[in-house]
């Protein structure tokens, strides 16, 4: 049974939240100050800590402050009165879980509780080499991350980390990175066919259509957190949602805690930054940042390109052979290993599914590819391919430059022959 610590100074509250919370499966112990709590935490285990924010001698913020230091994975939701409200988005930085403003909901405190559990067990996950029961398994998410680079690997024991539990997500990376795909793959983890997948681009979105579809009337949440009920309330680009909506949404999330909806977001900017610079609020910001994951750009995971290109034209449809018979040649492989791709998975793909459905030649060569790709400016040194790789980019470059040695010395800063 998952136990808590609640610091209070009213005797009132305690009997409270006994009364509320031991039904729900927690077991519960009490102090009446910051300083006996911190006391006992390092005496005995606890799951969690709910304190008060106004306490003598030691308040809330300072309590939270020392069990940080003292365990800096201990799971802290502070409790604030409407007046103290700016004190609770402060201990949110100083580390704490959440805060619950009084007087609250029974649901929304268990909740709370809830989540601040599955975020501890999460943790426990994160320390051990293998995963939970529950999580995704390798196949279901080896099907939508293709790849075998070193960034890709990390992404996806995250993803499968993250499938075992519901609490928010923030993906952050440049724009075509896979930030859907990920949170769809997070989505189906949860088993539940009748729950919705509710995808909102708040880039798209205009005000008043975010505001009846997150916001609602009095607080209950609009549309879209009806219809995410049980499922997964997916924001895309939400460093895009007017200020206004921000600062509404973070008591909404607090009102509809009880519709056990996943919240993932997504954003292509420095989130962090954005809050720090007053263009984001910075409660929402807290809020949905305690799982941050970052999404890989393409030129940092080209390794997985040869294997990506291999997928994408297998998903084509040409009307001369089957598309999984298509082949790309070294050369053309080597060409579009060394572009930048701004576009990241997005434009490979669009690229790539245009060539395999239009060639009229099972062997895709360089000459195929959109000028763009073949006029490169730079290429990427030597030094950036795995040790023991330098022959086989050697050859690469010389049949992209067509057995150039002039330009192929060039683009590898060395002097070569011409391949035999």
């Amino acid at each position: 049974m998952p136990s808590a610590l609640i610091v209070d100074d009213l005797i009132s509250i305690h009997e409270m939240l006994e009364a509320v919370i031991q039904p729900s499966g927690f077991s519960t112990v009490f102090a009446t100050d910051g300083e006996k709590a911190f006391a006992r935490y390092k005496s005995e285990k606890f799951d969690l800590v709910l304190a008060d924010i106004d306490m003598k001698p030691m308040d809330g913020i300072a309590l939270l402050k020392q069990l940080k230091l003292h365990d800096p994975h201990c799971i802290v939701i502070i409790m604030t009165a409407y007046a103290s409200t700016e004190s609770a988005v402060q201990a949110l930085k100083f580390g704490a879980f959440d805060y619950l403003q009084k007087p609250f909901r029974v649901d929304e405190l268990i909740a709370t509780l809830r989540r601040g559990m599955e975020f501890k067990q999460f943790q426990a996950q994160r320390a051990k080499a293998g995963l939970a029961p529950g999580a995704a398994k390798s196949d279901d998410v080896a099907s939508r991350l293709i790849g075998q680079s070193a960034a890709l690997k990390k992404l996806t024991q995250q993803v499968k980390k993250l499938s075992t539990v519901r609490t928010p997500v923030l993906l952050h990376g440049e724009n075509g990175t896979g930030k859907t795909a990920v949170a769809e793959i997070l989505h189906a983890s949860a088993g539940n066919t009748d729950a919705q997948f509710v995808r909102i681009d708040c880039a798209l979105s205009s005000e008043t259509h975010l505001r009846e579809g997150l916001l609602g009337a009095n607080g209950e949440g609009g549309t879209w957190l009806q219809q995410a009920k049980g499922g997964t309330l997916y924001l895309h680009h939400i460093q895009c949602l007017p200020m206004p909506v921000q600062k509404e949404l973070v008591s909404v999330l607090r009102n509809t805690a009880a519709l056990g909806f996943r919240l993932i977001c997504a954003t292509s900017e420095d989130l962090e930054r954005l809050t720090d610079e007053g263009k984001f609020h910075d409660e929402l910001f807290y809020r949905v940042a305690s799982l941050p994951v970052h999404m890989p750009a393409l030129r940092d995971r080209k390794d997985d390109i040869p294997l990506l290109v291999k997928h994408y034209a297998g998903q084509a449809t040409n009307p001369h052979f089957e598309a999984s018979l298509i082949e790309f040649t070294d050369d053309t492989l080597a060409v579009l290993s060394a572009y930048h791709w701004p576009g990241n998975l997005t434009e490979l793909f669009q690229v790539v599914s245009k060539i395999a459905a239009t060639t009229d030649a099972r062997i895709v060569t360089s000459q195929q590819l959109p000028l763009r790709l073949r006029e490169l400016k730079e290429w990427p040194s030597l030094s950036a391919y795995l040790e023991g790789q330098q022959k086989q980019y050697t050859d690469m470059v010389l049949r992209a430059c067509r057995n150039d040695t002039k330009a192929a010395s060039k683009i590898l800063g060395v002097e070569v022959a011409k391949s035999s």
